[in-house]
């Protein structure tokens, strides 16, 4: 692949040094990281808590090597997850075309980027694809599917890639749509990609979570389009350890073991949407019918 055509990488850093270490040598691994951009956010300190940590992360980033050109930005004021994951995408948007964005608790196989890297250029004029993920829910593929993606309107936040023609329809106040679309139709559309999505859409709202990520989800959705999954995981999430800003409890049901042979050298076009296969992750993240009456009855 000629080193013009690699999307530069993005990664989102706060105040998890060995989280942070652990993403960057997985990457530092990938086969083609020698010749890619890395671009690094550290964001400010949203506590004096956080000063120490923050400024470990930042000594050791320092340190970093193994990549074309690395940018180190640090941030004076603490922006939060979503601004800081916002802004430095739109920063990096002002002169590239796709990206390639990590967060600080992703790991990845050797092969990531060759994938990622393939999939932003494969699918580049195929408007109906918003984002590339790098993740894999764990989920059986059915075996009549013969292809080595999958296409899902749910976005993924987990080793993921964009190009900038989709992000700038990006819906960052979603209270926009649901003030003006029927709610009971927008429920049903949204519950179609996860029962979950309506009350953490709420939250984000509300702020009640710091999240860019469901937007994004319910930018695909309302613009009917779809993130590329791959059929075997090239990253596994080490963050939903209690650690992070959005999981304050571990979460062990979404790890995936990570297939380092796993070197996609051909994709297909015109990807039929799997009933099955969408089925299956939504049995991971829905939510039960008592919580989802809570919820309901917590607005009144």
């Amino acid at each position: 692949m000629s080193v013009n055509n690699l999307s530069p990488i993005i990664l989102f850093v706060y105040n998890r040094p060995e989280h942070t270490r652990k993403t960057v040598e997985a990457l530092q691994k990938n086969i083609l990281a020698a010749k890619s951009k890395l671009f690094i956010y550290s964001d400010g300190a949203k506590s004096d808590n956080d000063e120490k940590k923050i400024n470990n992360v930042r000594s050791y980033l320092k340190t970093v090597k193994g990549f074309a050109k690395i940018d180190i930005i640090q941030r004076d004021e603490n922006l939060g997850l979503a601004d800081s994951v916002i802004s430095g995408v739109n920063e990096v948007f002002n002169h590239y075309e796709k990206v390639i964005v990590l967060e600080d608790d992703i790991l990845t196989s050797k092969n990531f980027l060759n994938f990622i890297n393939l999939a932003l250029n494969f699918y580049v004029d195929d408007k109906r694809i918003y984002s590339i993920s790098g993740y894999n829910f764990p989920i059986k593929i059915p075996l009549s599917y013969f292809y080595k993606v999958y296409i899902s309107p749910r976005a993924s936040s987990w080793g993921w890639a964009t190009w900038k023609d989709r992000w700038k329809n990006a819906i960052w106040k979603p209270e926009t749509v649901f003030n003006v679309r029927d709610k009971k139709s927008l429920r049903n559309l949204l519950d179609k990609a996860g029962t979950d999505l309506v009350p953490m859409l709420q939250k984000a709202i509300d702020g009640k979570i710091d999240s860019w990520a469901v937007k994004w989800v319910f930018t695909h959705i309302i613009n009917d389009a779809f993130c590329i999954y791959p059929i075997r995981s090239f990253v596994n999430n080490i963050g939903v350890d209690a650690t992070g800003t959005n999981f304050k409890r571990k979460i062990a049901k979404f790890d995936v073991e990570i297939v380092e042979d796993n070197d996609i050298k051909m994709l297909e076009k015109d990807l039929k949407y799997s009933d099955e296969i969408q089925s299956q992750i939504n049995s991971l993240v829905n939510i039960g019918t008592i919580r989802r009456v809570i919820n309901f009855m917590m607005k009144y």
